[in-house]
């Protein structure tokens, strides 16, 4: 089931400048800016700046500009947060089962230490 989008998601009403972040970086297409509560030393979101519930609706409707402007954002915050050099993990969280909580697409840039295994083996 496709997700559907909140115009009155937190991300939403960031970009209408109904609520101040601390921006990392901005340009036509992404905001990215440090979280509110960081999960690790480094841990900034970037998102972009159109109204994309997820990754799925991204890659399949966003403009070539947008998904390039996107992925090179990525790395330029990674570089700006002082993270690129030693290493960080990027992760995006799609759908419920994916524990997604924000229905903008967002990912997460997490560094400034040890991010941990991957995964832990969850027994069924």
């Amino acid at each position: 089931m496709a997700a559907t989008y909140d115009d009155n998601n937190i991300f939403a009403r960031i970009l209408r400048n109904e609520i101040p972040n601390n921006t990392v970086l901005e340009d036509e297409h992404v905001l990215s800016f440090h979280d509110i509560s960081p999960q690790r030393p480094v841990h900034a979101l970037v998102i972009p700046k159109a109204a994309y519930a997820d990754l799925t609706s991204f890659a399949e409707t966003a403009s070539d500009a947008e998904i390039v402007a996107f992925v090179r954002a990525l790395g330029k915050v990674a570089r700006a947060t002082g993270v690129a050099d030693d290493g960080y993990r990027i992760i995006c969280n799609t759908g419920e089962n994916g524990h997604q909580e924000v229905p903008h697409l967002h990912f997460h840039i997490v560094g400034g230490g040890s991010t941990g295994p991957m995964l832990r083996r969850q027994d069924s």
